[in-house]
C-alpha cells in the first residue's frame, strides 16, 4: 500500500504517519512544500524511533510521485463530501490513498476530475468539520488492509 500526503503542514502529523506506515510496511510519499522542516523534533519525536523503517519517498510535486505510480496501481482521494465512502471500494496492494493538507485538504479539481476515486469518511455531527490526518490514513489504510486479509501480518 502507499499512503500520499500532499503538502502537509503539522510535523507531528506526518511522523504519527509514519509510525502507521512502518508498522503496516506501508510505504510513504510526501509531497511538497511542506509546513515545516524534515528534521523537525516533534516530526522525530511523533515518528519516534520508527524512522529508521519507514519506507518513505519526497516528491516535489503530485505529478512527479503520480508518474513514478506502478502499473495498475490505483489512487484514492479521501476528502470530505465524497460520493463513496472509504469502506465501499475493493482495495489493492498498489493502491495510492491520497491525504491533502490538514488547512485546506485536496484541490477540488482533482476531486471533481475523478469522482469516481473520490472517498470521504462518515462525520455524525455537523459541528466536526473533519478528523485528525493520522487517524484518517488509519481508518482507511486499516479497511485496506483488512480487504486483504492482513496479509504479511505478524504471527504473535
Amino acid at each position: 500500500m502507499n499512503i500520499v500526503l500532499v503538502e502537509p503542514e503539522i510535523a507531528p502529523n506526518v511522523g504519527n504517519v509514519a509510525r502507521l506506515c512502518a508498522a503496516t510496511r506501508t510505504t510513504l510519499h510526501l509531497i511538497e512544500p511542506f509546513g515545516f522542516q524534515l528534521d523537525d523534533a516533534r516530526l522525530r519525536r511523533a515518528g519516534m524511533d520508527y524512522w529508521t523503517h519507514v519506507q518513505w519517498r519526497r516528491w516535489q510535486s503530485w505529478q512527479d510521485c503520480l508518474a513514478s505510480k506502478e502499473r495498475g496501481a490505483r489512487v484514492w482521494f479521501v476528502e470530505s463530501n465524497g460520493p463513496q465512502h472509504y469502506a465501499e471500494p475493493r482495495y489493492d496492494s498498489l493502491d495510492y490513498l491520497v491525504f491533502g493538507r490538514e488547512s485546506a485538504g485536496l484541490p477540488l479539481a482533482w476531486l471533481e476530475a475523478n469522482p469516481a476515486s473520490w472517498l470521504r469518511i462518515p462525520l455524525f455531527h455537523r459541528e466536526c468539520r473533519s478528523l485528525n490526518l493520522a487517524n484518517c490514513a488509519a481508518l482507511v489504510l486499516y479497511e485496506a488492509l483488512r480487504q486483504q486479509d492482513f496479509r504479511g501480518e505478524l504471527a504473535r
